[in-house]
């Protein structure tokens, strides 16, 4: 189509086109702007807000959080990675926004993260209204209910929030755990004061050492009539074939209507050393378990946007493809080699930091 701004029906040589008399060019302009003005409100009616065509196609799939009425997505951002030192404070904060604008709505941390920092950085990247996109979860070290209660406060500054949604006691990794947490001053009364006065809103436990030490907590719990809102701990490729929670500590928490926490899908990277799974195939596993969401630590936008596509399409796996999978790795898991955080003290925080037991 030609460019030339020569009015539709003048002459094509020197001569001018005949002038309109003022109200005939009056009427002309009012009736363009009338169509101008039609044209605009029919757009308007056939075309999705903007921003709505994006959410409806980058939408995560969200999952009950046990019997709480909330529901969440089923992929998670883990805070530890946002935090860590190689990774810049502005990629960090990107990483967070970016997943609560696709649709996450999880977000895990913990009061020792990088000595604060992921809990840090959270805050500043859940400001600007973002806040109100997030299921805000953390976790506290402390057994005693001075450290308990000081740690969730902590939190709250760090967060920039006045409430967490999900507090979470961290790393119950030791066979006295559960005693010292619902002992007499121990943590769990700081836990139901900050409920009682609106600072959380569930409770929960995680670990990584043992299914034993979880029943043992769960059992603690029942005693003394307290039900846990979530439960975290690993769940992969590998622990389907040794020490395995999955097979533990999974059906009692399905049985009893506790939110399933699913960590580690990769082993926080030792998996994919064993060379046996992809991080795909890791995702979908785990995915694949009733888990209510999964966490991943994501220190890269290629490794968020890898963990939305694998949510976003996720169908249920087939009994030959989980067999397949679990072939795969079972040599490899036969000893832990590639479970180090249930055979070492190398995932162990308050191993190396008991003073944040209080």
């Amino acid at each position: 189509m030609s460019n030339d701004k020569k009015t539709a029906g003048a002459p094509t040589g020197e001569c001018s086109p005949k002038i309109q008399p003022a109200e005939g060019r009056e009427m002309t302009l009012n009736r363009r702007k009338f169509l101008e003005a039609a044209t605009a409100a029919s757009l308007l009616t056939t075309l999705p807000a903007i921003g709505a065509g994006e959410d409806r196609a980058e939408e995560i799939p969200r999952r009950a959080l046990g019997s709480t009425g909330e529901r969440v997505s089923c992929i998670g951002i883990g805070g530890y990675h946002i935090g860590k030192q190689g990774l810049e404070e502005s990629e960090g904060i990107r990483i967070v926004r970016t997943a609560l604008d696709k649709g996450v709505n999880f977000l895990d941390n913990c009061w020792d993260y990088n000595d604060g920092e992921s809990e840090a950085r959270m805050g500043k990247a859940l400001l600007d209204g973002y806040r109100k996109k997030a299921f805000l979860m953390t976790k506290i070290d402390g057994r005693t209910k001075k450290a308990a209660g000081q740690q969730i406060e902590e939190s709250l500054k760090r967060l920039r929030t006045d409430h967490i949604d999900l507090v979470q006691f961290h790393e119950v990794i030791r066979m006295e755990d559960p005693g010292r947490i619902f002992g007499q001053g121990g943590g769990m009364e700081a836990a139901v004061a900050a409920k009682q006065a609106g600072k959380i809103r569930f409770i929960g436990f995680t670990g990584h050492k043992s299914p034993d030490i979880h029943l043992k907590m769960l059992e603690t719990a029942r005693q003394h009539q307290f039900h846990f809102d979530t439960v975290q701990m690993p769940l992969n490729l590998m622990d389907t074939h040794f020490e395995s929670f999955e097979k533990k500590v999974l059906p009692v928490l399905v049985k009893e209507k506790i939110g399933v926490l699913g960590m580690k899908p990769m082993g926080d990277t030792l998996i994919l050393q064993s060379k046996t799974a992809s991080p795909v195939e890791c995702l979908r596993y785990a995915l694949n378990l009733p888990t209510s969401v999964v966490i991943t630590g994501c220190d890269s936008m290629k490794v968020l946007n890898q963990a939305l596509e694998v949510a976003r399409s996720f169908t249920k796996l087939s009994d030959s493809d989980l067999e397949g999978l679990r072939a795969k790795t079972a040599q490899a898991a036969q000893k832990g080699e590639f479970e180090l955080y249930k055979t070492s003290h190398n995932f162990d925080g308050t191993y190396h930091h008991p003073e944040w037991l209080g």
